[in-house]
């Protein structure tokens, strides 16, 4: 297979993705110049994460969030769980086709996150609930329940935006069921987030894979891989990071490290927005602690869906040397080897403790499982640190329906929306027309006795003519809005 070490756009994937000459600001926070942080079903602004984020209520009148739909419905737990974020006290439900509109000032790529949990409404059964949803033209959840026991439910995508607007549209999947919502994210992201090129293994070739920050993309796992849990709180993305021990295939030989010392972000490549300091100091390793290099790799697995295409982002910072020059080690994506005899001293100009990322594309196969290895190279030292890995990101990109879940279309959901008895519709609009002709026929009949009997002149500023064609435009107005009445009801 070819090394992908070797391939000159892959050398040059690594030499954007490196800090390689400046630190960076060591503590300065993101401030996204969108950040719209929305409480759904509520007129409340709630504080979560230590009061570090506020959530504005969708029932209150903004000139930048706009909701719009038809026999939307806010629903309050009678009975809240006070241990649980505020924002999922309350919800909004949506009973027919219905959209937020999000104004955009940065173009690029966005965060979005869609949170779901259930809740006591004496209203609605939220576990009926049944639904489609999408963002900006990509079907993203479909026939959803939004249902879960015990835990919120949070989905999170990153949407490139070239728009005046982004759009978050929910639809019950049918008349009996409907469709709902407790909070919702937009925040415009960093402009190193996504790169827009990536390698793709597929079997024994390797190519480069163009125009990934236009994919709609949704993040299936974000795992902090030898470390614990890393909490909105602790992320300069307020994204969560979950420990790797459920996703452990293989670990024989390996353990844990972790260092309170500092992480050395370099200029070009992996900021604390691509990944915090959380997760960069602690790594799981591979190490032979006598003369004999080990012979096996550390294995993570994960559960994929066949037919898509996934991200894989694998995060390396060296927190575990003792010097430079001492550390080689392969990289293995879906039991492809992607990267033989990685030498983090040359990648990170010879700074330990300096991260950097690596991002490879593959196709999700019949196994329904995507593995990543780390593990000793044939340059690999006795007595020494024969692989290491940090962190982990896989995400979904969207099938050739632009969709995340299933060959359907937001064009095809809509499409098949129950409308309402078109023929029902065309009759009854038939019917008024014919009533409102026969009264106006009655009503000229009626003008033409007055005028036979006593003619008066007609105000100065108002001619014959005027006053003919108004009240034609008069009853043209009445049939005109009867119809769209008609019509809003069928399509609602």
């Amino acid at each position: 297979m070819e090394n992908l070490y070797g391939n000159p756009s892959f050398s040059l994937l690594l030499f954007l993705s490196l800090h390689l000459l400046v630190v960076s600001s060591l503590y300065q926070r993101f401030s996204p110049v969108d950040n719209y942080l929305i409480n759904c079903g509520s007129s409340d602004e709630v504080s979560v994460d230590g009061n570090n984020r506020k959530f504005m209520g969708d029932s209150v009148k903004s000139d930048s969030v706009l909701m719009c739909g038809t026999r939307t419905i806010s629903i309050r737990d009678s009975n809240p769980d006070l241990g649980l974020s505020p924002i999922y006290h309350t919800a909004r439900v949506f009973t027919k086709p219905s959209k937020y509109e999000f104004e955009i000032r940065d173009k690029g790529t966005h965060a979005v996150r869609i949170h779901f949990h259930q809740l006591n409404s004496a209203k609605y059964d939220v576990s009926d609930a049944l639904f489609h949803v999408s963002v900006n033209g990509f079907l993203v959840l479909s026939n959803f329940t939004g249902y879960d026991n015990e835990n919120a439910r949070i989905k999170e995508y990153l949407i490139w935006v070239d728009a005046e607007k982004l759009v978050i549209g929910f639809i019950p999947s049918k008349r009996s069921k409907f469709a709902f919502v407790n909070a919702i994210e937009v925040i415009s992201a960093p402009k190193d987030l996504i790169a827009d090129t990536a390698q793709f293994v597929n079997g024994d070739s390797v190519e480069n894979f163009d125009g990934l920050t236009k994919q709609a993309l949704e993040v299936v796992y974000r795992v902090n891989v030898g470390g614990p849990k890393v909490t909105p709180f602790n992320d300069s993305l307020w994204r969560t990071w979950v420990p790797d021990e459920e996703f452990l295939k293989f670990s024989e030989g390996s353990s844990r490290v972790y260092t309170s010392g500092r992480i050395r972000y370099q200029m070009g490549g992996a900021s604390r927005e691509v990944c915090p300091d959380n997760v960069y100091n602690s790594a799981r390793v591979i190490s032979s602690s006598n003369a004999t290099v080990p012979n096996h790799n550390i294995t993570w697995g994960f559960d994929v869906v066949e037919g898509y295409k996934y991200l894989v982002r694998m995060h390396f910072c060296d927190i575990a040397s003792i010097a430079i020059g001492l550390i080689y080690f392969n990289v293995h994506v879906d039991g492809h080897l992607v990267y033989k005899d990685m030498d983090l001293s040359y990648i990170t100009n010879e700074v330990l403790s300096s991260p950097f990322y690596a991002d490879f594309v593959v196709d999700g196969d019949s196994s329904g499982v995507l593995t990543v290895s780390v593990g000793p190279s044939s340059k690999s030292f006795p007595y020494a640190v024969d692989g290491i890995l940090n962190g982990v990101e896989i995400m979904k990109l969207n099938n050739s329906m632009g969709s995340l879940d299933g060959e359907v279309s937001v064009e095809q959901v809509l499409k098949n929306w129950p409308r309402g008895n078109i023929g029902v519709s065309v009759a009854l609009f038939a019917s008024v027309c014919l009533l409102l002709t026969a009264s106006l026929l009655m009503h000229r009949r009626r003008v033409g006795v007055k005028d036979s009997v006593a003619w008066s002149p007609l105000p100065m500023d108002i001619s014959k003519g005027n006053l003919k064609s108004n009240n034609q435009f008069s009853c043209g107005k009445c049939c005109i809005f009867l119809f769209k009445y008609i019509v809003l009801c069928w399509l609602y």
